[in-house]
């Protein structure tokens, strides 16, 4: 543990460098440690901004307005919208980049405005071996820093300290915007957003863990957990599972048997 406990003696550090921040917060496991230990040094000098647009399932909103109130820290819903960026709407392999200019661009205004002096993300060290686009755009704003990533915390470690200081993400679920569930090429609208998010609520009441509803344009394609496959393969939540994504605009609903993987849309890029 001593490492880990020197990885967060460097990370209270760094924060305490920046004086006053604005973390970008999801409520995720990485955004909420980083709240966490911003307002342990930090106080009213650190804030965390939920950027929400048609992207962002309304589940993460609720989770991070919770989350936030138990950690203590302020916290503001900041309205954000990148369907007006041609250039992300087209849904190419960099959309994640696009996505993250527009929306981190934003905070920054926001912050500004405001009185902070930064914007922190919660980019991990793991997250250099997903292809991540997004990362780039970080890179290119100069007020907006990633403490995890400089402190080398691992996706585990976060999990680990999260769990000490009795955070309640500390084993939540990897999530990620609703974008990442529409194949390349396949033009971003809030509708297909919307058929993706409603597609997920109704395959959640038949089990938990990780769930993904990747969408092919006519084709609904569900990712889950292996021990969650025999569930909803019984006839009867087949039929209910099948009807439901159907009347969502699907026309056809498949369940993937290689399960839910990080990024599996990104298994038909020539950069990864």
């Amino acid at each position: 543990m001593t490492v880990l406990h020197d990885k967060v003696n460097k990370l209270n550090d760094f924060l305490l460098t920046l004086g006053s921040v604005a973390i970008a917060f999801s409520g995720g496991v990485d955004s909420t440690f980083l709240a966490a230990a911003a307002y342990r040094l930090l106080g009213d000098k650190a804030i965390a901004v939920t950027a929400c647009s048609e992207s962002s399932p309304a589940r993460e909103k609720i989770d991070a307005q919770v989350i936030a109130q138990a950690i203590g820290i302020k916290h503001v819903i900041l309205a954000a919208s990148e369907m007006n960026n041609a250039d992300f709407v087209a849904n190419t392999s960099q959309r994640c980049y696009y996505c993250k200019k527009e929306r981190f661009s934003a905070l920054v205004a926001w912050a500004e405005q405001q009185g902070y002096g930064w914007v922190a993300e919660g980019t991990n060290a793991d997250d250099l071996g997903d292809f991540r686009p997004g990362m780039k755009a970080i890179a290119e704003l100069p007020k907006v820093k990633s403490p995890l990533f400089d402190a080398g915390f691992t996706k585990a470690e976060i999990r680990a300290v999260s769990k000490e200081w009795g955070l309640p993400t500390w084993d939540k679920p990897s999530a990620a915007c609703l974008v990442s569930r529409l194949s390349y090429g396949l033009p971003i609208t809030p509708e297909r957003l919307n058929q993706v998010e409603e597609a997920e609520e109704l395959v959640r009441r038949y089990c938990s863990g990780q769930i993904r509803v990747r969408h092919h344009d006519t084709l609904a394609r569900i990712e889950v957990q292996p021990e969650a496959m025999l569930l909803l393969t019984q006839s009867e939540v087949v039929a209910d599972i099948v009807a439901g994504i159907k009347k969502l605009g699907f026309t056809y609903v498949t369940l993937d048997l290689n399960g839910y993987r990080t990024g599996s849309m990104n298994e038909t890029l020539d950069e990864v």
